[in-house]
C-alpha cells in the first residue's frame, strides 16, 4: 500500500486537488512542478523549467505542459486540463484519473474508454531533461496517442502573450522536433523513444489562467504557444518514452535511461524518506558552485537560509562533502565580512546581519558531524566576519563599547524578519536584536576555540576579553526578570521592545548560550504557551495587538502578516533543541510529538515535503512556497538530535 495515496473522489474534486502540488528537481537548478491533476495553477508551474546562463542565470519556463489525447474506437479523449476565464476548465481530463502514486515517481493511471494508460514522470539528475513514460496497460484494439506540447519560453516570474516576434518554425530531429521561440534561449528538443509523426499546426491558446497568482494579487492570465502535435500508434503492452530536453539525444537510450534513473531513487514510502528526498532537491550544482535553494518554486539561493538549513540537509545524505562544497561557494562570495543575502551571477545583495553569524553555527554543526580541519579551512573567513562586526561594516553594523552588535540602516530590515512594504520594514528591529547578539556571543566563543587550536595569539588578544563583556551587557539589556523572558530588540529611540517573539528562543538553543538554565526554562515556557503550534512557531503572540493570524491577500497584505503571527516550521529547530537542552530525555516525548506531527502535512500543499509557512490561526493552513529548505533541514536535524537523546542513559 502506498504511503501517500489519493482516492479518485479526492482527485476529481478540483477544490481539493488544485491545492496539492508535486515538485521534482534535477539537483542542478532545473525543476518540474504542477498540481496532482497536472493543471497549472501558478506561473511557476511547468514541466521543464531551467536556468539559462545566457539570460543571466535565472530560471525560465520552456515547456509549460502537454495535452495527451487517447484516440480509441473513433473517439477522442483529451486527458489534459487547463483553466480559462470564469472557472472554465478545458479539457477536463482529470476525471479520467483512476489512481495517483508518488512513492517513487509521480505515476497516474487513466481509464479512457477501453484503454488503461499509465503515465510516469521523472527528472534526470544533473541534466535539463524530463522523461515521461506512457504504458498501455490495457486496450481491446489498436489505438493512437496524440501529444500536443505547450511552450512558454519566459522567466518564471513573468507571463507571456501571443506575439509576432515568436519563431514558430520547428526543426525535425530524430523521432521528434526542436523549437526555440526567441533568441538567447536554448533549443527545446522534444523526442520519443520510437518514431512519431508530427503535424505542424502552430497556434496560440489564449487566456490560460493561474488560480494561485490571482489569489496572490498578481497578473494571472497568459497565452501559450503550441507548434502542433505528435501522433503515435499503440497497442496493449506498448511502452513509449517522451523526452523534453535542452539537448538532442539518441532516442534508443530513453527506455534504459528512464529505468536506470528510477532504480537510483529513494522511495517516498515513509515520513523520513520523504524528508530525505525533499532535502536533495534544494542542492543546486552550477559549475564550481554548490548552492542551497531557499525554496520552490520562486526562491533562489539565500545566504541566511543556506546556513540555517545546511546542517539538516547535509545530515539527510551528503554529510561532510556537501558542507564543504557549500561553505567554499559562500566564502568565495564574501564582501566586507558579509555573505550575500540573495542574488545571482555576481549581482548580490548583502543586506543580512545574521547570515555571517549563522555561518559560525553551521561550522559548529560541521565539526559535530565529522568535519575535519575546520580551523585551517575557514578561520580566515571567520575572522573577516568578526573583525568587520567589531570595527564596523555596511548597513551601520558595528560593535558598541558594551560589546554588543548594533545596526541601524533606515528603510532596511536586516534580520530574518525582513518584510518591507513601500520602503518601510513591517517589523522594524533596528538597534540591538536579541538573536543577533546571541549569535554574536556564540560566534566569538567558537572563534576563540578555533584560535586556540591554531595558536592565533593576536586574535585571542583582540577578542579574548569579549565573552564576559557580551554576557554581562546582554543580560542587563535584554533580560526582564519580572516578565521572565528576553526583549526582542532594544534601540536608542524606543528602548526595550518586549513583544513575545521566537527570536529569544534562538538564544536558548545555541551551543554557547549566555543564559542560566532557569532563564532558559522560563523563556521556553512562554514560547510554548504563546508561540508553539502543531506546524511550527508563531512569529508573534496572538495576544499582541499587531498579531495577524491569516496569511493571505495581495503582496502588501501578505507581507504585513509574514512575521506578525505567521507560523514558521523552521523555528521548531531552535525551540526543540532548546527544550532538549533544558529537559534532556524527559523532553524527548514532547519533541517527538511536535516533529512527527508534521507528517500530517505530507499530503497537503507540496506533496512529500514541508511548506515555508502556515497560518497562525488554526487549522494552520500551509502558505508560501510549497517546499522550503530550512523547514525540511531543521526537522531532519531535530530528528537526528532526538536519536542522540534517546540513546542517552
Amino acid at each position: 500500500m502506498s504511503y501517500i495515496k489519493f482516492e479518485k473522489s479526492q482527485i476529481v474534486n478540483l477544490e481539493y486537488s488544485l491545492t496539492r502540488e508535486i515538485l521534482r528537481t534535477n539537483r542542478a537548478g532545473s525543476y518540474t512542478s504542477t498540481t496532482i491533476v497536472e493543471c497549472n495553477t501558478r506561473k511557476y508551474h511547468g514541466l521543464l523549467i531551467c536556468p539559462v546562463d545566457t539570460l543571466g542565470g535565472g530560471r525560465y519556463l520552456l515547456l509549460s505542459g502537454l495535452d495527451v489525447t487517447v484516440v480509441n474506437n473513433d473517439r477522442s479523449f483529451n486527458i489534459g486540463i487547463r483553466k480559462y476565464k470564469g472557472d472554465y476548465f478545458n479539457p477536463r481530463g482529470h476525471k479520467y484519473i483512476e489512481e495517483l502514486e508518488t512513492e517513487i515517481i509521480p505515476t497516474r493511471t487513466y481509464r479512457v474508454g477501453n484503454v488503461l494508460l499509465k503515465m510516469e514522470r521523472l527528472f534526470v539528475h544533473d541534466e535539463e531533461q524530463l522523461l515521461i513514460r506512457y504504458t498501455i496497460l490495457d486496450a481491446t484494439e489498436p489505438m493512437k496517442l496524440q501529444i500536443r506540447p505547450f511552450l512558454a519560453f519566459r522567466s518564471i516570474h513573468e507571463l507571456t502573450h501571443a506575439n509576432l516576434a515568436a519563431n514558430t518554425r520547428i526543426d525535425k530531429i530524430k523521432n521528434g522536433i526542436r523549437s526555440k521561440l526567441y533568441e538567447g534561449f536554448p533549443f527545446l528538443n522534444l523526442q520519443f523513444s520510437r518514431k512519431a509523426d508530427f503535424v505542424h499546426v502552430p497556434d496560440w491558446y489564449l487566456g490560460v489562467e493561474y488560480i494561485e497568482e490571482q489569489k496572490r494579487g498578481y497578473d494571472y492570465s497568459e497565452d501559450l504557444f503550441t507548434p502542433g502535435f505528435f501522433e503515435l500508434d499503440a497497442v496493449k503492452g506498448n511502452s513509449i518514452v517522451f523526452s523534453a530536453s535542452t539537448k538532442e539525444e539518441d532516442p534508443s537510450g530513453f527506455e534504459k535511461k528512464f529505468s536506470d534513473t528510477v532504480a537510483g531513487k529513494i522511495p517516498r514510502n515513509s515520513y523520513l524518506n520523504c524528508l530525505r528526498n525533499a532535502a536533495q532537491q534544494f542542492v543546486e550544482k552550477r559549475g564550481d558552485d554548490t548552492l542551497i535553494i531557499a525554496g520552490y518554486p520562486w526562491f533562489g539561493s539565500w545566504g541566511r537560509d543556506t546556513f540555517i538549513s545546511l546542517p539538516g540537509l547535509a545530515l539527510a545524505r551528503h554529510r561532510v562533502k556537501l558542507y564543504e562544497a557549500v561553505f567554499d561557494t559562500q566564502v568565495r562570495r564574501m564582501k566586507d565580512g558579509l555573505f550575500p543575502n540573495l542574488g545571482t551571477g555576481g549581482n548580490y545583495a548583502f543586506n543580512s546581519i545574521d547570515a555571517p553569524l549563522w555561518f559560525f553555527w553551521a561550522l559548529q554543526q560541521y565539526v559535530l558531524h565529522g568535519g575535519q580541519d575546520c580551523c585551517n579551512k575557514y578561520s580566515e573567513a571567520a575572522k573577516s566576519v568578526l573583525y568587520a562586526y567589531k570595527n564596523g561594516t555596511a548597513y551601520n553594523i558595528h560593535m558598541r563599547d558594551d560589546g554588543l552588535i548594533y545596526a541601524d540602516a533606515p528603510g532596511k530590515a536586516l534580520t530574518w524578519m525582513d518584510a518591507v512594504v513601500y520602503g518601510v520594514p513591517v517589523t522594524p528591529r533596528n538597534g540591538y536584536a536579541v538573536e543577533i547578539n546571541a549569535l554574536w556571543y556564540n560566534a566569538v566563543c567558537f572563534a576563540l576555540e578555533m584560535a586556540k587550536v591554531v595558536g592565533d595569539k593576536q586574535f585571542i588578544k583582540d577578542f579574548g576579553y569579549l565573552p564576559g563583556l557580551i554576557k554581562r551587557s546582554f543580560i542587563d539589556l535584554f533580560w526582564d526578570e519580572k516578565a521572565g523572558y528576553l526583549a526582542d530588540y532594544v534601540n536608542d529611540q524606543e528602548g526595550r521592545n518586549m513583544f513575545v517573539r521566537p527570536n529569544m528562543v534562538i538564544a536558548v538553543s545555541l551551543p554557547y548560550s549566555m543564559l542560566e538554565k532557569d532563564q532558559m526554562k522560563r523563556i521556553l515556557d512562554i514560547a510554548d504557551k504563546e508561540l508553539v503550534t502543531p506546524r511550527g512557531l508563531r512569529t508573534l503572540s496572538p495576544g499582541n495587538r499587531f498579531y495577524k493570524g491569516i496569511y493571505s491577500g495581495n503582496q502588501e497584505e501578505r507581507d504585513k502578516a509574514y512575521h506578525q503571527g505567521t507560523v514558521w516550521p523552521w523555528l521548531f529547530g531552535p525551540f526543540c533543541e532548546g527544550w532538549l537542552k533544558v529537559y534532556g530525555r524527559q523532553g524527548v516525548s514532547k519533541i517527538k510529538k511536535l516533529i512527527y506531527g508534521l507528517e500530517d502535512v505530507m499530503s497537503e500543499a507540496g506533496i512529500t515535503t514541508l511548506s515555508e509557512i502556515h497560518d497562525g490561526d488554526p487549522p494552520h493552513a500551509p502558505r508560501g512556497s510549497i517546499s522550503q529548505a530550512w523547514s525540511v533541514g531543521e526537522v531532519l536535524r531535530i530528528i537526528d538530535l532526538l536519536e542522540e537523546y534517546s540513546d542517552k542513559k
